[in-house]
C-alpha cells in the first residue's frame, strides 16, 4: 500500500502531492492527539492541553500584533481634499489640451 502511494505521488503533479501530504500529516496528528488525550496518563494529557492553549493564544495574539504593527508603520493616506484638488488640476490640464487640439484642428 505504501509503495503504491509513493508511486502514485510521483506520478501526481506537485499540488496534488502537497495536498496528499497535508492530508496524511493532519490525520496522523489527529490520531496522535487523541491517543495522548485518552490513552496516556493524565499528566501527558494535561500538558498537551496546556500546550494547545498556549499555541492558540500565541497564534491569535501574534496575528493581532502583526495587524497592530502594520497599522502603526503604514503611512496615513492623503486627505480626500488633496486628492480632489489633484483630480481637478488634471481635469483642467486635459480640458486645456483638448481646447488646444480643437483650435489646431480648426486652423487646419
Amino acid at each position: 500500500m505504501l509503495k503504491l502511494l509513493i508511486v502514485h505521488t510521483c506520478v501526481m503533479n506537485r499540488d496534488k502531492a502537497v495536498g496528499l501530504a497535508l492530508l496524511v500529516v493532519s490525520v496522523v496528528i489527529i490520531i496522535a492527539y487523541a491517543y495522548v488525550m485518552f490513552a496516556t496518563p493524565t499528566q501527558y494529557a494535561l500538558f498537551l492541553l496546556k500546550l494547545t492553549g498556549v499555541a492558540a493564544v500565541a497564534v491569535v495574539f501574534g496575528i493581532l500584533a502583526w495587524v497592530g504593527y502594520a497599522l502603526a508603520t503604514t503611512p496615513p493616506p492623503k486627505p480626500i481634499e488633496e486628492i480632489e484638488k489633484e483630480i481637478e488640476e488634471e481635469l483642467k490640464k486635459l480640458e486645456q489640451e483638448t481646447k488646444q487640439q480643437e483650435q489646431t484642428q480648426t486652423k487646419q
